[in-house]
């Protein structure tokens, strides 16, 4: 299985979030660019981690004008205590049972699910890939610097 392609389209979904609202990608794509991160599971240490990463850099993506995802197969209550815990400010979706992971071509990682982040425009066009199973930072870091490319092309 492989992630989406740059350049492709990316499959609307409509998931319930942590407060059980669905959220629908292609009505927040319409706002702006949104980063999509999956992630393999709810208060484990390196998802703890990647979420927090996005967390702690919640003003700079909104400072963008961007929306920051997250989706795992864990359950909205799940989702709800994970937010509570580490006060998330980013939503988290539940692809309960891992449809989306596979319409979106999210391979696994050994035994689990992978963790693939991608960016998304607002005509919902791929314009960014990151598949990294071991550096936590580097998801958000990195979308931040495609986000500050993808906004230089859309201002020339």
């Amino acid at each position: 299985m492989t992630a989406l392609a740059v350049d492709s389209i990316a499959p609307d979904f409509e998931l319930p979030d942590q407060d059980g609202n669905v959220i629908k990608l292609s009505e927040v794509a319409a706002q702006g660019p949104v980063v999509v991160y999956f992630y393999p599971k709810d208060d484990t240490p390196g998802c703890t981690k990647e979420a927090c990463e996005f967390r702690d850099k919640f003003q700079e993506f909104k400072d963008l004008g961007a929306t920051v995802i997250g989706v795992s197969s864990d359950n909205v209550e799940k989702h709800k205590k994970f937010e509570q815990k580490y006060n998330l400010t980013q939503r988290i979706v539940a692809d309960a049972d891992g449809k989306l992971r596979k319409e979106w071509g999210v391979p696994k990682a050994l035994f689990f699910p992978g963790r693939v982040t991608y960016l998304i425009d607002q005509q919902m066009k791929v314009r960014f890939v990151l598949e990294n199973n071991t550096n936590m930072q580097i998801h958000s870091t990195k979308m931040l610097e495609e986000l500050k490319k993808l906004k230089e092309v859309v201002a020339a």
